[in-house]
């Protein structure tokens, strides 16, 4: 594995960058720094909203890309390189549906801000993590087609995969529907998906798959782990997700990230 070839670095956030804590360490910030010295381009590819995103890594957030909402915008700095919004039209019968489903809580995610039509003071003392701005409305299905919308988040306090995916399987032949980790599942443009993002990053900077470097550990990383010839899971990483990375790492809670950048590092300098 010649870790010198590699000229972006992309990572996930929630399992991945971030440890259980939802903290980006300073080793990362240090490592960070040495990767620019060297030229590595680096990328954070989250199901996030853009603004905590760019909260989480405030100090270099005008110096990276960021692929947020799942592949629904792609920005660097004050840039927007790629957009990919809902058909409006159907986003009512799809709230219809979300509605039914016990225990469930619906986000709708535009470009700056994120609503939700809930009370429910558990939910949004989790969901405040994830977006840093948000409305809460009466009714959601109000606010259509007054802005665009990036995607539908959809929140369940036991799992997404066991409770909303069974329920909403039959949208898949019109929109991306992706589980995004144990409790969300995001509702997209079928076009909008991390590996089509990191592609337009790709393609902004003149770099192949084959000097790509990408961390992962949940289904909506698939993708961009199917873009880059160095694809990392981490060991705290679904089953699917350790089953097409070439490669794996420690877990997030390990400094897994962190010690491959490392590595990679020390490979530049030889």
């Amino acid at each position: 594995m010649d870790l010198s070839k590699v000229k972006l670095v992309v990572s996930d956030m929630d399992g991945t960058l971030l440890n259980s804590k939802g903290e980006v360490s300073s080793r990362f910030f240090k490592v960070f720094n040495e990767l620019q010295k060297h030229q590595v381009h680096f990328t954070a590819a989250s199901g996030r909203q853009y603004n905590s995103i760019a909260h989480k890594l405030d100090a270099i957030k005008n110096e990276i890309f960021i692929i947020a909402e799942n592949g629904g915008i792609t920005k660097k700095g004050e840039e927007t390189l790629l957009i990919n919004t809902l058909n409006s039209k159907k986003l009512a019968s799809i709230i219809a549906v979300l509605r039914t489903i016990k225990n469930s809580y619906i986000v709708l995610c535009g470009k700056e801000d994120a609503f939700i039509e809930t009370s429910n003071d558990q939910f949004i003392a989790m969901f405040r993590e994830y977006y840093t701005s948000f409305t809460i409305v009466n009714d959601l299905t109000k606010i259509i087609g007054k802005t665009d919308f990036l995607k539908i988040a959809v929140y369940h306090f036991e799992s997404s995969e066991k409770h909303i995916y069974p329920k909403i399987q039959h949208l898949e032949s019109d929109f991306l529907l992706k589980i995004s980790g144990q409790h969300w599942l995001d509702i997209s443009d079928v076009k909008a998906n991390k590996g089509n993002a990191l592609r337009t990053v790709q393609k902004s900077l003149d770099i192949t798959k084959e000097e790509t470097l990408v961390f992962g550990d949940y289904h909506n990383d698939l993708e961009m782990l199917g873009e880059a010839f160095f694809s990392f899971s981490m060991e705290n990483a679904h089953q699917d997700v350790k089953n097409i990375a070439r490669f794996k790492t420690d877990s997030n809670n390990d400094f897994g990230v962190e010690k491959v950048l490392e590595k990679l590092i020390l490979a530049k300098e030889q």
